[in-house]
Formats: C-alpha cells, sequence, structure tokens
C-alpha cells in the first residue's frame, strides 16, 4: 500500500482542540494582556517612561515603594516603574518576534535546503550548522553585540544570527525523513517539478513544526534579550528594556527589591506564557497525538 501524506489539521479544529487546553488558555490571556499593555502603553502608562518626577524619591533620595500613586513604585531616577514596565514591554514583544521569526526563516531555508538537496550542498550547509552550535549562543551574542552599536534593531539581528541554528537541524531531520517517503517518490516519478514537490508536498507537511518552534523560540528569544540588556550589550538606555531595568537598579536589589523583582516576573511570566502555548500547539498540530483527547 502506498505511503500517503500525513493529514494536516484544520486551522477550526486545531483551534477548538486548544482552547480546551487550560494551561494553553492561561498562557494565551498573558500575552494578551502583555500585548494590549505594549500596544496601548501610550495611552495607559501614567507618566513618560524617562520622565524623572518631582515627587518620585524620598527625602533622602531613595526610590519609592508600591503606593497609591506609584502601583510599582518608582526607580533610583524617580522614574514611574509601571509605565517603564509597560514600554519595556514593547521592546521585548518587538524583538522576540522579529528575532525569532528571522531566525525561523533563515533555519527554515537552510534546513529545507539541507534536508531536501542533501549531496555536498546539504553536507555543508549541515556542517556550518554544526559551527555555529558549537559557539555558546550566550557567548556569541555578546560577541557579536560588542561588535555592533548596541540598537532595538541590531540586537534582534543578533539574536536572530545565534537563534537559528536549532530550528535547522530539526527541519533538516523532517524534511529528509519526508524526501523519503513514498508519496514524494510518486510525485518524482510523475515528472513533477522540484518547486512543485517542495511547495505542495514538503512546506505544508513542516508548517505545524514551523508555528511550533516559532512559539517556543519567542520565550528563548525574550530570555536572551534580557539576559543582553541586563549584561549592558542589549537595547540601550533611555529605550527601557524589562532586562537594563534591572541592571540600572540591581545596586537597590536589598533596599527596594521591587524595582528587581517586577521586571523578573514580567520576564518569567511572558517567557512561560510562550512556552505553555507552545507545548499546547505541539500535542495539537502532531497528527500522532489526534483523538488521544
Amino acid at each position: 500500500m502506498t505511503d500517503a501524506a500525513v493529514p494536516i489539521a484544520r486551522p477550526a479544529t486545531a483551534l477548538a482542540r486548544l482552547m480546551r487546553r487550560k494551561l494553553a488558555l492561561i498562557g494565551l490571556a498573558i500575552i494578551l494582556i502583555v500585548t494590549l499593555g505594549a500596544v496601548f502603553a501610550p495611552w495607559i502608562a501614567p507618566y513618560s517612561p524617562d520622565e524623572q518626577l518631582f515627587d518620585g524619591l524620598t527625602i533622602e533620595g531613595a526610590p519609592l515603594a508600591p503606593n497609591g500613586s506609584f502601583l510599582f513604585g518608582t526607580d533610583l531616577l524617580g522614574r514611574d516603574l509601571l509605565s517603564r514596565i509597560l514600554y519595556g514591554a514593547r521592546t521585548s514583544l518587538i524583538i522576540g518576534v522579529v528575532a525569532n521569526g528571522a531566525a525561523l526563516i533563515i533555519g527554515t531555508v537552510i534546513g529545507v535546503t539541507a534536508g531536501f538537496f542533501r549531496g555536498w550542498v546539504g553536507a555543508i550547509l549541515m556542517r556550518f550548522t554544526d559551527l555555529m552550535m558549537a559557539f555558546p549562543a550566550l557567548l556569541l551574542a555578546i560577541c557579536l553585540a560588542a561588535i555592533f552599536t548596541p540598537s532595538l534593531w541590531i540586537v534582534a539581528m543578533v539574536i536572530a544570527l545565534v537563534n537559528w541554528v536549532q530550528t535547522a537541524r530539526v527541519i533538516f531531520t523532517e524534511t529528509t525523513a519526508l524526501s523519503e517517503r513514498e508519496f514524494i517518490a510518486a510525485e518524482r516519478s510523475l515528472g513533477a517539478s522540484t518547486p512543485r514537490i517542495l511547495f505542495r508536498h514538503i512546506l505544508p507537511h513542516l508548517v505545524p513544526m514551523i508555528i511550533v518552534w516559532g512559539t517556543l523560540g519567542i520565550s528563548t528569544t525574550v530570555l536572551l534579550e534580557a539576559t543582553l540588556s541586563y549584561l549592558g550589550v542589549g537595547v540601550q538606555p533611555p529605550t527601557p528594556s524589562w532586562g537594563n531595568i534591572i541592571f540600572e537598579n540591581q545596586t537597590y536589589f536589598q533596599a527596594a527589591p521591587w524595582l528587581v523583582f517586577i521586571p523578573g516576573a514580567a520576564i518569567l511570566l511572558l517567557a512561560l506564557a510562550f512556552n505553555l502555548v507552545g507545548d499546547a500547539l505541539r500535542d495539537v498540530l502532531d497528527p500522532t497525538q489526534r483523538g488521544a483527547e
């Protein structure tokens, strides 16, 4: 019997199964809240993120604890922490989506090309991928960020350049397996062109995996951006970033722990939310799991 293509879940069916998962709904709710806060930050933030408020410090010059006037307190310069968190969400989401999207495209192109054509083309591409994987991602990102002048888009580019390798390896493995399936061999025997095989048969079967890796990758990107900003080689002030908020206020960790705890909790929650959604999507879009619920 001919090996048929694996059926791909319909969007409506996949969405219905996703909506039945409580953890996924919690993750989606967190992502929605953070996204709305980032988009509408200019309207809902109480103050400008860079405004040093006259009443933002104590008489001794220390940050104010959370109170009725400043819900998240103020930082060491008297700036409203809630406003900086809202604007910092923009930085995390922009870099998370842009950097991870670029890494996903690079990894998919390299993985599909190497897995489909194989031979010397695949060998060169995968040995290059192995070479990139040999370098610690954080160390490589720090080196690249130190070479270029750090900015929002430069940090996104740096993260994309170090995060594509895992995607490329996974896509390569899946493409290699698909290329050896009997329905692909049948297409070749019927004289189907390479573009037809790639775009009509290979890529549609990779879409669920790409979606899952794209969702999970955002959490990794958010954490890497926060780490780079904390180390001083990420997004530079005055642009607010959750990582550089911690970096700027770490000296007040004992006297004003909210300055580190609140942005740290925001980073943790956003990364956790994308992981919850990504894990649920992996189960929902995996054809071997259908009917298991």
